[in-house]
């Protein structure tokens, strides 16, 4: 719990920084790749993590790596992170970044359950729907289950809309055997 609140303070100020560099889907983008590059690069993530490694040795790699591909003030975000020892937590910053820029923008993201693949226009559809329905923009996360037959279940956080054929047959058999 402890390291979730300090990525969402870390992520709050990256969103900060972005802002100021006037490219919040930039920035976040570079620092997910560079967490992605983390969590699938072993040599890359040892290097991090490893206390043999002094913070200043990493942080003049971090210097030379990134100097021309991220903005400066990028790069001494991340040379801080080092400095702090909160590196290893680049990953779980994004995923808060992505979260604040969501909640600042007015988007909320959904799990759609359909029984059968959607095609791009399907997605669309759903998402203009969802977006009409809870006045925020909705960006569908389509996962296919057949067993529930037809229709969709959407999930929002802790909201559940279950519009699927199976849930309305078995409220059909449930009125049906109550008689």
């Amino acid at each position: 719990m402890r390291d979730a609140t300090i990525a969402r303070n870390y992520a709050d100020v990256l969103l900060s920084l972005a802002r100021k560099g006037e490219d919040p889907h930039g920035w976040g983008r570079m620092a997910r790749e560079l967490a992605e590059s983390i969590e699938g690069d072993a040599k890359l993530r040892h290097f991090l993590e490893s206390p043999r490694v002094a913070a200043d040795q990493k942080n003049e790699v971090l210097a030379k790596a990134f100097q021309d591909r991220f903005p400066r003030v990028l790069v001494r975000y991340l040379q801080t992170l080092v400095t702090k020892g909160r590196q290893m937590l680049l990953p779980q910053i994004v995923t808060e970044y992505y979260n604040l820029l969501d909640e600042a923008e007015g988007r909320v993201h959904a799990r759609v359950t359909t029984a059968r693949p959607t095609t791009p226009q399907d997605e669309a559809a759903i998402a203009a729907q969802l977006t009409r329905a809870f006045g925020k923009q909705v960006v569908p996360h389509v996962v296919v289950n057949p067993a529930i037959l037809g229709g969709v279940v959407v999930k929002m956080g802790d909201t559940v809309m279950d519009g699927s054929v199976r849930r309305r047959l078995a409220m059909l058999r449930a009125r049906m055997t109550a008689r």
